[in-house]
């Protein structure tokens, strides 16, 4: 799953197939490799085992974890109900399933109050996930779907983003935050920097005093670790991920690494680059291991971030550089082109992604029910 394209799938730009290939055909020619499909509920780091959802218990010599984050609603999980977050295919899958429904129920809604609430659409969270997504339904509203509606018309929808900090994407520089900020305000985003979300309900959004009335609500402010970090019985942080050794492995059990979201190493972020150079170490550390070498600390290569605000808006950050604008979006293109996982998907999603340039259609909006659970 190349998962900074799946808020493509949650806006039909593209379909699942086209990020995701079978693991078991990807690991097929490896023939020490063994897939086995299930969930893992608990670990033993005495008895060196993991136990499965149906009491199977897995014996390891080396264990490496990346069961990464989930949601978090600080401490109001029954906000997810009404604001599932973007992580999974399935994920990804119910946000498409809400968002064009509520389009069609608008279409049937003939209460003017009612039909302005399911044409409200309302992100929380201003990272880069929030951005590409109220950037994204901004434009499905105002040319994906221009045309093709009798009662409502969909360029009349509101978008807005809500950020908890003073401006959106933190984690960029300034400069580039005001940038991403003028180009959603341009596609006709409402940016609420500096506001905090006190309540979501199947009706809407509740800041402080003031109220949003929403049938969409997308949540896209915070994760939390895996609760398998806690197994471990390592130190964890603030936010449960496992303070791991230089070399990525638990204080105490050389025998297993943490990688990705659910690792705490100083100066990594959270992004699916960091994790994939932490999973190739691991990997070698445990080669090392096994031949008695002694095992490399981990050094992470920043390559730079890349965030798409819609057709031709994008910023990038590479070191000192730092690009904005069509520019931006080439790089940003190109890049994640490139990091799909084979000529299959790179082909496919290129062919869609220009057709979609030229026609300002998105070939993957098809409602799928029951997607969820």
């Amino acid at each position: 799953l190349f998962t900074p394209l799946l808020y493509q799938v949650a806006t039909a730009g593209l379909s699942a197939p086209s990020i995701a290939g079978p693991i078991r055909h990807i690991l097929a020619h490896q023939r020490n490799t063994t897939v086995l499909y299930g969930e893992v509920r608990a670990i033993d780091v005495g008895r060196r085992v993991v136990r499965l959802e149906n009491g199977d218990e897995l014996a390891y010599d080396y264990l490496i974890l990346a069961a990464g984050t989930t949601h978090s609603y600080f401490g109001h999980d029954e906000w997810a109900a009404h604001a599932p977050g973007l992580k999974t295919l399935e994920d990804a899958l119910e946000i498409r399933r809400r968002v064009l429904t509520a389009f069609e129920r608008a279409e049937r809604e003939a209460d003017l109050v009612k039909r302005g609430a399911w044409l409200t659409f309302v992100v929380v969270g201003g990272g880069a996930t929030g951005v590409e997504l109220a950037g994204t339904f901004a434009e499905i509203a105002r040319h994906t779907l221009r045309g093709e509606f009798r009662r409502i018309d969909p360029h009349n929808a509101r978008v807005v983003l809500i950020e908890g900090t003073d401006r959106v994407l933190p984690p960029y520089p300034p400069d580039l935050s005001a940038k991403a900020q003028l180009a959603l305000e341009r596609l006709g985003v409402t940016v609420w920097p500096g506001r905090v979300v006190t309540g979501i309900d199947a009706e809407g959004v509740q800041l402080g005093e003031e109220r949003i009335a929403a049938k969409t609500v997308i949540w896209a402010a915070g994760v939390r670790s895996s609760p398998l970090g806690a197994e471990l019985g390592a130190p964890l942080d603030r936010a449960g991920r496992v303070k791991v050794e230089p070399d990525l492995s638990v204080p105490g059990h050389a025998e297993i690494f943490v990688v990705g979201d659910l690792a705490a190493v100083d100066g990594v972020p959270g992004i699916a680059p960091a994790a994939k150079q932490m999973g190739w170490h691991a990997g070698r550390n445990v080669r090392r291991r096994i031949a008695g070498k002694p095992t490399a600390s981990f050094k992470y290569r920043d390559y730079g971030q890349l965030a798409t605000i819609g057709r031709n808006a994008a910023v990038v950050m590479i070191g000192r550089l730092h690009l904005s604008g069509f520019p931006a979006w080439l790089v940003w293109l190109v890049a994640h082109i490139y990091f799909l996982i084979n000529f299959r998907n790179r082909l496919v999603v290129m062919f869609d992604w220009a057709w979609s340039y030229f026609s300002y259609q998105r070939y993957a909006r098809i409602i799928m029910r029951g997607v969820k659970n």
